[in-house]
């Protein structure tokens, strides 16, 4: 880890003095609010104004993600850092993977089956009050979140739909001063603290290969993203027991 001012800089990825993303700073007047109120009124925005749903790459900068207006673990964690750092707060990337389980509902079934074992994730973490806090809260909007509660209201522990927690119901996603989580349950591999993200992707990207990588940024992201609209607009996902993600699976199934 390099000192507390490289947690504050900017680069290519955190491109906080961007016209967007500094004219967005402004808006909210970020800069005048108190420290607690501060970082929670950016984590609330990344939370709900930027839609959980997939982007063409991890590795994209915060400008981006901010016009895209969606993301996932990897990019809302770069947006997030960079609006952190655009208001003087210190943060860095804690980088890990997961298990793709918690994909099961939104991956085609036959991609599923295919699919890498291990999709790289992280969270950001934050200097607070002389501690290090996690937060990883941010991934699923309210609203997404708020329909997979209604229609799994008797589960508690859940994999799948973007969702890794013990806790559906009552999931620590609010800022409080206190770590929030989302995704934290199907970790399956800690790959380390990094300053910055674009530290993070020189080494950490996920090998797909060529033709995977077209048809995910081309066509199945899309695919995904629909079926996370359909679920926030209200259609009701389908009860992950009655997946069989065999190759043969049919994608109306879902």
């Amino acid at each position: 880890m390099g000192n507390m001012g490289n947690l504050t800089k900017e680069t290519k990825l955190l491109d906080y003095n961007s016209p967007g993303i500094s004219a967005l700073i402004e808006k909210y007047y970020w800069h005048d609010l108190p420290l607690h109120e501060r970082i929670g009124s950016v984590y609330n925005y990344v939370r709900d104004e930027i839609e959980f749903g997939y982007n063409i790459d991890d590795a994209i900068s915060a400008s981006q993600v901010l016009k895209d207006g969606y993301g996932q673990c990897n990019t809302k964690a770069i947006l997030l850092m960079a609006l952190l750092r655009g208001v003087g707060i210190s943060c860095r990337l804690h980088g890990f993977t997961i298990h793709k389980n918690l994909q099961r509902g939104v991956m085609p079934p036959q991609v599923f089956f295919v699919a890498p074992e291990n999709i790289v994730h992280s969270w950001v973490e934050i200097e607070y009050q002389g501690e290090w806090v996690n937060l990883e809260g941010f991934i699923l909007d309210k609203t997404y979140l708020s329909k997979l509660q209604l229609s799994f209201s008797n589960m508690d522990q859940m994999s799948g739909y973007g969702v890794g927690t013990r806790s559906l119901q009552s999931p620590d996603v609010e800022w409080s001063g206190k770590s929030t989580y989302i995704q934290n349950t199907a970790i399956n591999q800690d790959l380390g603290l990094f300053d910055t993200p674009d530290d993070f992707y020189k080494t950490h990207r996920q090998d797909i290969g060529a033709l995977k990588g077209w048809l995910f940024r081309n066509i199945l992201r899309h695919w995904m993203n629909g079926r996370v609209q359909s679920i926030r607009n209200g259609k009701k996902p389908v009860p992950l027991s009655t997946f069989d993600y065999e190759a043969n699976t049919s994608v109306a199934q879902l």
